[in-house]
């Protein structure tokens, strides 16, 4: 399917902040990212649980929500691949986004793990800002990562990510049709994760409960560049969240989470701005750093300045926080419901989802499935849909082995 630029603009706008939903009558501030696709949720399960998962019970992908979690992983290796079919609701098909991961424990207490990240904005015809067809490319991202894990305590273990990032929208076009036009390049960079998880087991008489407690440094690293003029920070996320599993008998449960999300990412519109006026806030002329002084901020001092750089202040700087909730239900752990509600701030973006999702697992086999029901109809993201198939390696190897013995 051919689009033009324009799209590319439509489709990062529908993973950064809304910002033409999101605008008061008077101020909006959101908060702008490279690489945006770093930030969508690539896994049903997740998705179904409002956007949450650093803290809910271990699985295949806890390499995006928390690296941690493999060391109390039951099953010795696995591999999961999650599929998600990109602003359907706007009729174009050929952009999408496709995660894979697997891990390996070797032993009680540490696992590595690796995932594949893979988004695409399908063929594009790209002009310039005169409408000048300058060809078509085929913009796309990836990020490679690995992590190790290991259990600190019974209850408690840490995690490490380290991960690649690159992010190609023009295919190496120039800006213009003239001949001495800026040519714009690749953007590749490097990051971390550093992630903790916590879990409690609590005895009751209907069974055994967990409470869990999940933290994770996503994206601390380098910025990205495609002219090596402007420098872009990539999603720096702090994520904490709480879960509890009650049984209700041997084979009903439920899972309750919440979760908290900081971009740790400084404002463009910020009370650090050199012309900040602190009589006029809201004032976006005098207010704002230019491009090139918000590309001269490296990222330890963005990440500190997030906590403290918003033109309103404090009030401001708690509307940063976007926040999920979600409710798994599961029947003998193999059949599951799920819902859940994310939240953004109206002048950070306004990303307001319900999410719905079933699961299916066996001993070797697991489906996932979740829908997602926007607030606001005219948001892009209403009636995304996204698939995570999942294999127990170790249980296929154990069952190829059986037959052989048979």
């Amino acid at each position: 399917m051919k689009k033009s630029f324009l799209v590319i603009v439509a489709t990062l706008l529908a993973v950064l902040p809304t910002v033409a939903q999101t605008a008061t009558a008077d101020y909006n501030n959101p908060i702008i990212t490279g690489q945006p696709s770093l930030s969508i949720t690539p896994d049903a399960r997740g998705a179904a649980m409002g956007d949450a998962g650093v803290a809910t019970n271990p699985d295949m992908n806890n390499q995006y929500w928390n690296p941690a979690k493999y060391a109390f992983m039951d099953m010795r290796g696995g591999i999961n691949a999650s599929y998600t079919p990109w602003l359907r609701k706007l009729g174009v098909t050929d952009i999408d986004l496709a995660y894979i991961s697997g891990f390996y424990k070797w032993d009680d207490v540490q696992a590595v793990a690796m995932s594949l990240t893979y988004f695409t904005m399908g063929e594009v015809q790209m002009t310039d800002q005169e409408a000048r067809l300058l060809g078509e490319a085929r913009p796309h991202e990836f990020s490679l990562d690995a992590s190790y894990s290991r259990k600190l305590h019974e209850y408690v273990s840490m995690g490490v990510a380290l991960r690649l990032i690159y992010s190609d929208l023009t295919n190496g076009m120039k800006a213009s049709t003239d001949n001495n036009a800026e040519i714009y390049h690749p953007a590749v960079t490097a990051a971390a994760d550093i992630s903790l998880y916590y879990k409690q087991p609590i005895a009751l008489p209907m069974g055994e409960s967990y409470f869990t407690l999940g933290f994770n440094l996503q994206n601390l690293g380098g910025k990205l560049s495609y002219n090596d003029r402007v420098q872009n920070f990539i999603p720096a996320t702090m994520r904490i969240g709480a879960a509890y599993e009650l049984p209700f008998d041997n084979y009903n449960r439920l899972q309750f989470t919440v979760e908290a999300r900081k971009l740790l990412v400084p404002s463009k519109k910020s009370r650090f701005a050199p012309n900040f006026d602190k009589n006029d806030p809201m004032n976006s002329t005098t207010n704002q750093y230019s491009t090139e002084e918000y590309s001269a901020l490296t990222s330890v001092k963005g990440m500190f300045q997030s906590f403290a750089d918003a033109p309103l202040g404090a009030s401001e700087e708690f509307k940063e926080v976007g926040w999920g909730v979600g409710v798994e239900y599961s029947y003998n752990r193999q059949f599951f419901g799920r819902v859940g509600y994310s939240h953004e701030d109206f002048i950070k973006g306004n990303r307001r989802l319900v999410q719905i999702g079933a699961g299916f697992h066996l001993s070797i086999f697991m489906l996932d499935f979740a829908y997602t029901i926007a607030t606001a109809p005219t948001n892009p993201l209403d009636q995304t849909m996204r698939f995570t198939l999942g294999f127990d390696l170790a249980g296929i190897k154990d069952l190829v082995d059986n037959r052989k013995n048979k």
